[in-house]
């Protein structure tokens, strides 16, 4: 059973384990920074053909669409999408076609491999140059496959963002048995919104005062505080709707940070800062993080200025192709 699930037993809270956890924490040493910082690596999480916090929130949305009866799920991302790829193995895995509408990105070698493999999941994809040309498909894509369960980019509805509350209190759990000091600060990209959204709710019902950083890499739609706030607030309104006893929990924008500093010029591109850390976290620690996300979180602390302990998310999941 979800840790959700042994705190709300009564909750109507169906979930499928696509991974094993606790994933491991370490300390990482050799950054250069005077803050003492800390690794999560959920690129161990996802027993599939992808890892990291997408498998995570499927855990949440497979069940879900099951629960209202869907047998196809559509959800968007650029045309690289590591949400996507993860959707369509796990969904097919589980008895669900994954309809993708997808946006032009910059283009490297990574996004060529990711493409190839989306190619090959068996996902429908409608590829546009543009949001705004997706946005106008959407009413078609969704008549032509019978009203999908609809999923926001990243699986960042509240559902999904369930996902990151189940983290939260893992880390609680981590942190009760001695394996990492309490964190001041966890930092994690924001591409969506759903990681740091259920993250800075979890904290919360676990009773830790840890405050959420976000680096958002992401400018197609808004992603600051506000709007992250607003998403584990609805959050906080589903675990009610379902029989969860969390009390009066409020999580606003002084709830946490989200800034685009590191995000560099549009999403998908490259920045001196990210391919800086992406190096430095492979030299002195073993990491393989990517340049879109995990690369540039890591590069918001290597600035200096976050409190800490600092508990640094790797949310990249790589798995070879099949």
């Amino acid at each position: 059973m979800s840790r959700l699930g042994d705190r709300y037993p009564h909750a109507d809270l169906p979930h499928v384990g696509l991974g094993t956890s606790p994933t491991p924490v370490r300390r990482l040493d050799g950054l250069g920074v005077s803050q003492e910082v800390w690794l999560k690596d959920e690129a161990a999480f996802g027993d599939g053909g992808w890892g990291g916090n997408k498998v995570r929130k499927l855990e949440w949305i497979i069940p879900e669409a099951h629960r209202r009866k869907k047998k196809t799920m559509f959800t968007v991302g650029g045309i690289g999408t590591h949400w996507g790829l993860a959707a369509a193995l796990y969904g097919r895995e589980h008895g669900l076609h994954t309809v993708l509408g997808l946006v032009d990105q910059p283009i490297d070698d990574h996004v060529r491999e990711q493409t190839a493999r989306l190619d090959a999941s068996g996902a429908t994809i409608y590829r546009y140059p543009t949001v705004a040309r997706l946005k106008l498909a959407a009413p078609m894509i969704l008549a032509r496959h019978r009203l999908p369960y609809y999923l926001p980019a990243g699986g960042s509805s509240p559902v999904g963002s369930l996902g990151y509350v189940e983290v939260a209190l893992e880390i609680a759990g981590q942190v009760a048995a001695g394996e990492l000091p309490e964190p001041a600060t966890v930092v994690s990209a924001v591409g969506s919104g759903g990681t740091v959204a259920g993250l800075a709710l979890g904290f919360r019902l676990a009773g830790l005062s840890t405050r959420v950083f976000g680096a958002v890499v992401n400018d197609s739609f808004r992603l600051d505080a506000v709007t992250t706030s607003r998403l584990a607030t609805k959050t906080a309104e589903l675990l009610r709707s379902r029989g969860a006893d969390i009390g009066n929990v409020v999580i606003g924008p002084d709830d946490l940070t989200a800034t685009s500093k590191f995000m560099g010029e549009t999403y998908g591109a490259t920045t001196p800062e990210g391919a800086r850390a992406l190096a430095l976290a492979e030299r002195v620690a073993g990491l393989e993080l990517e340049p879109v996300y995990t690369a540039k979180a890591l590069a918001a602390i290597l600035e200096g200025d976050i409190p800490g302990p600092i508990l640094y998310l790797n949310t990249h999941g790589p798995r070879p192709a099949a």
